[in-house]
């Protein structure tokens, strides 16, 4: 499918509510079916606390986006430089923390366009690759992931309550 009219926005504080409404429920609907209730709901209620997304929100190395479709609030990603990264720390990278797109908006290209914004937004920073982690058991997200250039190079640790999954690190080169 071609992708609907399609806007980013840059979230401020005055989002927070809404990022994290958005962060919660896009998490969940991509995760609770893999895993316990007890470690969704550890995880989520860290990882989107308040306070949590404030201090990330107010990073100058973060930035969060939202993205529209025809006008309506249908995803948003993280992306990371420097000190803010959450693994590799390059300063030649920009990292993809967070990306994600709600259940009834997928199949219709978003996912590619936040994938082009973010490599319009490493180009403009003069970064050389992108990096991100992906669930070594989400093949769905790996296979999108590899058809928009990616390529494993490792693995690293991400802990989800008491569960320690193993993440495959992706990288693209954007120059």
């Amino acid at each position: 499918m071609a992708p609907a009219n399609i806007r980013f926005r840059s979230c401020e504080s005055a989002d927070l509510d809404t990022l994290r409404t958005l962060a919660y429920r896009t998490f969940d609907e991509a995760f609770r079916h893999m895993n316990t209730a007890a470690n969704m709901d550890a995880y989520t209620g860290t990882a989107f606390a308040r306070a949590k997304l404030e201090e990330e929100l107010r990073n100058p190395l973060s930035a969060f986006l939202f993205l529209y479709s025809d006008g309506v609030l249908a995803g948003y990603m993280k992306i990371n430089e420097g000190a803010a990264q959450t693994d590799l720390a390059d300063p030649a990278a920009l990292e993809i923390e967070r990306m994600y797109v709600l259940r009834d908006f997928q199949g219709l290209g978003l996912g590619r366009a936040l994938i082009e914004k973010a490599v319009e937004s490493a180009r403009r920073k003069k970064k050389s690759f992108l990096w991100l982690g992906v669930w070594q058991k989400n093949e769905n997200a790996i296979a999108f992931y590899e058809r928009m250039g990616f390529r494993k190079t490792g693995t690293h640790r991400f802990v989800l309550g008491s569960d320690h999954q193993t993440d495959h690190v992706m990288r693209r080169d954007v120059r």
